[in-house]
């Protein structure tokens, strides 16, 4: 029913410390989706790190980085059932990561089960 994509980027360049650097492959990732921003939030946190949140059209996208380890956690919820092939690599590559791991956590959507 759902797909919830969990990334975790190592090795990322410095851009994970600059707002507009995130939210622009952000708005990439977004794009290679096939989702559209519904609403968007960007913190920088002091004295480094940033957050980013987006409503998106297929649910919600979310960045936080800890450039001081060269991470990023990002997190794709979507409510269309497949991953979308390639995401990691463009990920990766938006990013500048040596290295990413993906989970993806299918969620039952309308399935009831017994108490």
């Amino acid at each position: 029913m759902a797909v919830q994509l969990i990334a975790d980027l190592y090795g990322c360049s410095q851009m994970i410390d600059d707002v507009e650097s995130v939210k622009n492959a952000a708005h990439k990732a977004i794009e290679f989706v096939g989702a559209q921003i519904v609403e968007e939030c960007v913190h920088e946190f002091e004295p480094i790190g940033v957050t980013y949140f987006a409503v998106i059209s297929t649910s919600h996208f979310s960045i936080h980085t800890w450039p001081e380890y060269g991470y990023a956690a990002i997190d794709i919820f979507s409510c269309k059932d497949e991953v979308v092939e390639g995401i990691s690599e463009i990920l990766r590559k938006l990013f500048e990561a040596d290295r990413i791991e993906l989970r993806s956590i299918e969620r039952n959507i309308g399935e009831q089960t017994k108490l």
